[in-house]
């Protein structure tokens, strides 16, 4: 079939999957109209990130597998992640570009050819399909906005208020994180550090009819603090601002003190606000305590090698097969 895109590049279709076992074959469905009106070649992965529904996501990974050539599975040792489970089909992505998209059925398959589009013509190397509007309830709004603030301190570009799960981005970014091997992953991050050239264009985001979100109002707020914490020294400068902060301002406070003594020949009155004083500045070490720990148990991790994921089984395909060994 003719490309609707000259030169089109070939595709990975990266997709995690937890407790989907409903919304895939209906999205295999629709991806299986779209992507031959892109490219001539191009492959889907799913990546069952240890759904807890009695095997039902990876049998039906398994059975798509089987009846559909070009989509393979990857079935994960236990639930490591959203973005532990991208880095592993990422590994085994064997195309030019890579589409990673939620199981939800959310992103819809024909806004593709919007961010490939500009991936090509725009000279990016990674592009972002941003919702108009989020499709969450108040409070998720509120942490998503939060954990997009946090991803834009780690990252370190402008495009984070506009990052999205829908993203294509070239494959050979990956060679920039090849050998990352922490816990923690955040994949806008790890692309951060194979290039600058990032951009955006307006999808539709279709709302959830299937299932519920995997993504609770307490996994987002992790998922900031991790991405902080994890790629970023803000929080260590912050606390090294607020120390600052108050040690002058407890400097003006003796100053305040002995100003007093000589001129009135007196102490100043009034213990509330000598234990307010104690407090404030208590609680200023134990917050540089706190974040410091933060660091301290993510070197904790790194030492111990924890891996970023383990598979347990892969569909028949002889490069997916390979990620079992490494």
């Amino acid at each position: 079939m003719d490309s609707i895109l000259s030169s089109a590049p070939s595709l990975s279709v990266i997709i995690p999957a937890y407790r989907s076992s409903e919304s895939l074959p209906p999205l295999l469905a629709e991806l299986a109209k779209i992507l031959p009106t892109l490219t001539d070649t191009y492959e889907v992965i799913l990546v069952n990130d240890g759904s807890p529904d009695q095997g039902k996501t990876w049998q039906v990974i398994r059975e798509l597998s089987a009846q559909i050539a070009w989509v393979h599975g990857i079935n994960m040792m236990r639930n490591y992640g959203q973005h532990n489970a991208l880095l592993c089909g990422i590994r085994q992505a064997r195309y030019d570009v890579i589409v990673t998209m939620d199981d939800d059925l959310q992103h819809p398959p024909g806004e593709i050819v919007k961010m490939i589009t500009l991936l090509r013509e725009g000279d990016y190397d990674v592009v972002y399909g941003t919702p108009a509007h989020e499709q969450h309830g108040f409070l998720r709004d509120i942490a998503s906005q939060v954990t997009k603030l946090a991803l834009q301190s780690s990252m370190g570009v402008d495009i984070a208020r506009k990052v999205s799960a829908f993203r294509v981005f070239r494959t050979i970014l990956r060679d920039a994180f090849a050998n990352y091997s922490s816990p923690y992953v955040s994949i806008d991050v790890l692309l951060t550090w194979g290039t600058t050239r990032f951009g955006a264009v307006i999808t539709r985001h279709d709302e959830r009819t299937i299932g519920k979100s995997g993504y609770t109002l307490g996994k987002l707020i992790r998922h900031a603090v991790n991405m902080i914490t994890g790629f970023s020294t803000l929080p260590l400068q912050i606390a090294s601002v607020i120390g600052f902060t108050l040690a002058m301002f407890g400097l003006l406070i003796l100053v305040y003190v002995i100003v007093r003594y000589v001129t009135e020949g007196g102490v100043v009155p009034g213990f509330p606000f000598l234990a307010s004083m104690i407090a404030i500045f208590s609680g200023a070490q134990l917050f540089a305590l706190g974040i410091m720990g933060e660091y301290l148990a993510r070197i904790h991790f790194r030492t111990m090698d924890r891996p970023v994921y383990t598979v347990r089984e892969v569909t028949s395909n002889q490069r997916l097969e390979q990620a079992q060994h490494e």
